[in-house]
């Protein structure tokens, strides 16, 4: 008998899938060390983004769609 499949942890805390199947994400780049970024860089990363093509087969297993 198979077993079913269980969905990555900490994929589950970082990503959301929306109704239309796309999956969001967070940038990077925002932890510390900011005192190199412009104001501008800064405020940019801040917002979600969609998980790029090609990466959503790897996001995909993760999640377990």
């Amino acid at each position: 008998m198979a077993t079913k499949a269980k969905t990555h942890s900490g994929a589950k805390k970082r990503f959301r899938v929306k109704p239309g199947g796309k999956v969001k994400r967070k940038k990077q780049g925002m932890r510390h060390i900011l005192s190199k970024h412009s104001s501008k860089r800064k405020r940019q990363l801040g917002k979600m983004t969609y998980v790029d093509d090609a990466n959503r087969y790897q996001i995909d297993r993760l999640l377990v769609l």
